[in-house]
């Protein structure tokens, strides 16, 4: 089975469904975010269904939405994803474990740290989503007023990942020789000490945990703005990519690949799945149905707020059945504004529609039988949109199962996805090459 023309598929799972009302909806478990067995059980279904890894999103504040909307969300508490992959870690084999860390309210020798032990627990399935942190309310939690400037966030993150590479870089694969006869537990020559001073910086090393096992846990970025685009070409083997229109898709696709080759990084050796919300059910009248039902859950109160994080700007004024109003630039996340404010216009929705829309899931969709959901996963891999999809679950566990028992079958059918494993690490899985040590030839 080719990798390059096979589906990669990660779980969304932090929360545990991106849709707003996910967690109301009949049979789902209201708790699942918070609840340690209910995970184990959703991470061993995902492995089952040889999905290539568990995504964990983070964001080190609750929401920044008015209280009215933040009561209804399941979303304002959950575990932290470096505590909780570890533990997942031991109750899996193969799944690829991936977290959210921050390089603006982190420092790297934490991060470092933390996913060199991570991937050695899980024997070498760590991965780091590399972001700036949108929320301004985080700012908060960290000393700070109101929110570090855009630009200036990813100047950081580009030293931020340099840093951190360089720590995993910091001993040679046979450093530690742990001769017992002589005494000596490491060999001097092979520790490089990094002693890097930056614009934003300064950190001596070297890490004391033992070179990752795949070198470097897999590097996953988000961002999709002129700044992101570029920190992927440079950084990134995943891009969690935002969901819309093949056609932007495409668009999107053949920019960060094309920056890769201008940079001599071959296009394979980044997979860009953009995450894919999927309702499953045995007709396309049920699948709708669900959908439907799953929508009217959404309460105005928690969709304006959504709107209002969607956009970085406080909606509650608006119009509700006018049209969105121009929205002023902000220090929150361009790209997702962008989209939102796309949407709207291509649409012409009225301000409450958008909420409507936005309050439950308004990206990318795939609503229908396992046959036609195949059939767009399909079209979408074979015409150069994606390398695959993040998958996000209508409730869980029962959309979860869905897609394991009925949509995985039919994509193994096609050839399209993995009956088994390919290795044991996340590199192989996805088909990525173990980075070289920067310091010591192998």
């Amino acid at each position: 089975m080719s990798n390059s023309r096979t589906l990669r598929l990660g779980a969304f799972m932090r929360p545990v469904s991106i849709h707003t009302a996910a967690w109301r909806y009949p049979g789902a478990w209201p708790d699942a975010n918070c609840n340690f067995p209910h995970l184990v059980r959703l991470a061993q279904t995902l492995e089952r269904g040889r999905f290539d890894a568990f995504f964990m999103a983070d964001h080190l504040a609750v929401l920044n939405m008015p209280i009215q909307g933040l009561k209804r969300s399941a979303t304002v508490a959950s575990f932290d994803p470096l505590t909780l992959l570890p533990a997942l870690a031991v109750v899996t084999r193969h799944l690829g474990l991936i977290a959210t860390a921050s390089t603006t309210y982190n420092e790297p020798y934490h991060v470092a740290r933390k996913f060199a032990s991570l991937d050695h627990i899980s024997g070498g399935r760590a991965g780091w989503n590399v972001v700036t942190s949108g929320n301004p309310h985080e700012a908060m939690n960290f000393g700070l007023e109101e929110h570090v400037e855009h630009a200036t966030r990813y100047r950081r993150a580009r030293e931020f990942f340099d840093v951190v590479t360089g720590l995993w870089d910091s001993w040679a694969e046979d450093a530690f020789i742990r001769d017992v006869e002589a005494g000596e537990y490491f060999d001097p020559a092979k520790m490089h000490v990094l002693d890097h001073h930056g614009e934003f910086l300064k950190v001596r090393g070297p890490l004391n945990v033992a070179r990752p096992i795949q070198g470097w846990p897999v590097i996953v970025q988000a961002g999709a703005s002129e700044a992101g685009r570029q920190l992927a070409a440079e950084t990134a083997e995943v891009i969690f990519a935002a969901g819309g229109h093949i056609a932007s898709a495409r668009e999107f696709y053949a920019d960060v690949k094309g920056r890769m080759e201008k940079l001599g990084r071959s296009r394979d050796h980044l997979k860009v799945l953009p995450g894919a919300f999927v309702v499953v059910g045995e007709t396309a009248t049920a699948a709708l149905g669900k959908r439907a039902r799953l929508d009217s859950l959404v309460h105005y109160d928690s969709a304006i707020a959504s709107l209002s994080i969607a956009l970085g700007h406080d909606a509650s004024g608006f119009d509700p059945d006018g049209p969105l109003p121009d929205i002023p630039d902000t220090n929150a996340s361009k790209s997702g504004r962008e989209r939102t404010v796309e949407l709207a216009r291509r649409e012409h929705l009225t301000v409450r529609q958008l909420a409507q829309r936005i309050g439950g899931y308004g990206g990318l969709a795939f609503v229908g039988t396992p046959t036609m959901i195949a059939d767009q996963m399909e079209e979408w891999l074979m015409t150069d949109a994606c390398d695959g999809f993040n998958i996000m679950f209508p409730y869980l566990p029962g959309g979860l199962d869905d897609f394991v028992d009925h949509v995985v079958p039919e994509l193994q059918r096609r050839g399209l996805f993995r009956r088994e494993y390919e290795g044991t690490t996340l590199r192989e899985n996805l088909g990525l090459p173990r980075p070289a040590n920067r310091f010591f030839a192998e």
